[in-house]
């Protein structure tokens, strides 16, 4: 059998769940306080490049463990019916996160489909992660 391509996966994804724009996304921060928005990239990736205001590292790695109220890395800021939404880079990880958690049992969950460079591209405000980091690179 040969091995399905990634970017099959995540197209079939796309067509499972909620994808948002950059204008959604910016309203719904606007509207909605109890929202969790979770940076699933790399912890470098976010020191090095930035992250959007409010998020909450959860790498996409540890997503499913992290979400899980019986695992023991399970972190409680994550509630089956909160508003979840996830961002990456250019979203195909939080494509297949957000996926994950929807099959978990997630009921309000949707992610960023441009990632953050279309955030960034946008002209979106960017939080300079590296200044309250402890994972700094340093020279």
């Amino acid at each position: 059998m040969p091995i399905q391509k990634i970017s099959e996966k995540v197209e079939q994804a796309g067509k499972q769940i909620r994808n948002l724009t950059v204008a959604e996304l910016k309203a719904e921060l606007a509207s909605d306080a109890d929202l969790l928005l979770l940076d699933i990239r790399e912890i470098q990736e976010r020191v090095d490049g930035g992250t959007i205001a409010g998020s909450k590292l959860a790498p996409r790695g540890m997503l499913e463990f992290w979400a899980d109220p019986e695992s023991p890395y399970y972190r409680d800021w994550f509630q089956e019916d909160r508003r979840t939404i996830l961002f990456c880079a250019s979203g195909l990880r939080s494509a297949l996160g957000t996926l994950a958690l929807q099959e978990m049992g997630f009921t309000n969950v949707a992610h960023l489909a441009a990632g953050f460079s279309g955030w960034k591209a946008a002209g979106e405000p960017i939080e300079d992660a590296a200044a309250t980091s402890r994972w700094v690179r340093r020279s």
